[in-house]
């Protein structure tokens, strides 16, 4: 891991949300330095997927993102109907809200007044000078940041064909999305421009492309020109089941190496998803304290001996609802490899032949049948909690040694026994090395 790259920080939220920080870092004798002697935590994002507009059903589904643990939530406003509404969304929720604009400069003056924490503009899509300084001018007065979003498909000049192809003469010649970067980083100067001249420097920036690799690049050329936070994302990443491997690679690989200052996971899904996977990220990668279980298990293989699939699924969804302790589970299901890769797991349970050995910490708690393995290792995940909360027990402490059991006793895969039995059936007698 990489340290963080320093950037000027930003703020949004008040007294009723909470302030979220973004970014930070920057050098004391730095021109945009803020102040701020290190980078805030990486926050995770989201965005409403229903009409802004729809007060009710707006609110709830905020209200959802938020219990998720969502730090910030975007909506639309396209319309000015979706502005009107967005007072009222302000007054009914605690978490910082941006207003995403794209084609109407308007809805930005109506969203600040209404008193949106954020607005998100699009150069792509709102290029008048004029009107951009109006919202720069209302943002500055209102003390609320401006994200810039140079989105790949929307910032290539589609009127003019000769424009277009003046801006394909990439300047990044070697790289493959040489062109790409060429047109991002041109309308990220131009756009940055108009801001520096109003005095207006409370900023965050992305970059977000389709494609991973034009993302990491992207991110990457980015950061080392703009002294301002980082708003990460893959766009249009398809479906959950692909759209988290597009997501996680591109994002993965930034925040590795130290790109990246707040984060939104994009599905073509409930959003919901976004918010689980975009901190499951940050708790995989160490960014963030984990909040709940980390629930380890077995892959598929020939050697296991119980339903492990439905038993890994329905401790997760247990641990979810019940358990706030960042604890390690691990549900294993053999004695081959489960001890070794569950070292270090403060309740764990290695499965075989219809049973399974509940830990606790490294020592051997119970040996139940596979009917019993579920409301005894949460049992044990509740105690534990318990005592954790009450200091008799330390997270990380303890040094766990869990010595595989008996495979011939208590899990009856019988190893040792069957080695046993084919010596007796050939008749011959085990080979001793002398002094032994």
């Amino acid at each position: 891991m990489q340290p963080r790259t320093p950037n000027r920080q930003i703020a949004l939220g008040d007294t009723r949300t909470g302030i979220i920080r973004i970014g930070g870092g920057l050098p004391v004798d730095h021109p945009m330095a803020d102040g701020s002697k290190a980078a805030a935590p990486i926050s995770v994002q989201t965005m409403t997927a229903g009409y802004t507009h729809t007060i009710d059903k707006c609110v709830a589904e905020i209200h959802k993102l938020t219990a998720a643990g969502a730090d910030i939530v975007r909506v639309a406003v396209p319309e000015k109907k979706d502005t009107e509404a967005l007072a009222e969304i302000l007054r009914q929720t605690t978490v910082p809200i941006v207003a995403d604009v794209h084609f109407h400069f308007k809805r930005a003056l109506e969203a600040v007044e209404a008193g949106v924490h954020k607005i998100r503009l699009n150069p792509g899509n709102i290029n008048d000078r004029a009107q951009v300084e109006q919202v720069i001018d209302a943002c500055k007065d209102a003390s609320i940041p401006i994200r810039i979003g140079v989105n790949e498909g929307s910032i290539i000049e589609r009127k003019d064909k000769q424009a277009r192809a003046k801006e394909l003469g990439a300047v990044f010649s070697e790289n493959k999305h040489g062109y790409m970067l060429a047109i991002m980083i041109a309308k990220l100067e131009e756009y940055l421009d108009i801001f520096y001249e109003r005095d207006f420097f409370d900023i965050a920036i992305s970059a977000k492309s389709m494609d991973a690799a034009l993302v990491i690049d992207a991110y990457t050329e980015i950061a080392k020109r703009f002294p301002h936070p980082l708003h990460l994302g893959v766009t249009h990443a398809g479906p959950k089941e692909t759209g988290c491997i597009r997501s996680v690679v591109a994002l993965g690989t930034l925040m590795a190496n130290g790109v990246g200052d707040t984060i939104r996971i994009s599905y073509a899904n409930d959003p919901i998803f976004e918010v689980e996977d975009g901190l499951e990220l940050l708790y995989t990668l160490g960014l963030r304290e984990r909040i709940g279980a980390e629930l380890i298990a077995c892959p598929t293989c020939g050697r296991i001996q119980v339903d492990l699939f439905t038993l890994v699924q329905e401790v997760n969804e247990k641990l979810s609802a019940e358990i706030v302790v960042p604890m390690k589970v691990a549900v294993m299901g053999c004695v081959v490899n489960g001890p070794g890769e569950a070292e270090g797991a403060d309740v764990a349970v290695f499965a075989g032949d219809r049973k399974g050995i509940i830990y606790v910490q490294g020592e051997k708690v119970a040996t139940v049948g596979e009917d019993e393995i579920l409301d005894r290792l949460l049992s044990e995940c509740r105690a534990f909690q318990d005592r954790v909360r009450s200091g008799e027990a330390t997270l990380g402490q303890k040094r766990v040694d869990i010595v595989p059991p008996d495979p011939e006793g208590e899990l009856g895969s019988g190893w040792e026994k069957m080695a046993a039995e084919r010596i007796e059936k050939s008749g011959h007698t085990p080979l001793t090395i002398e002094g032994q």
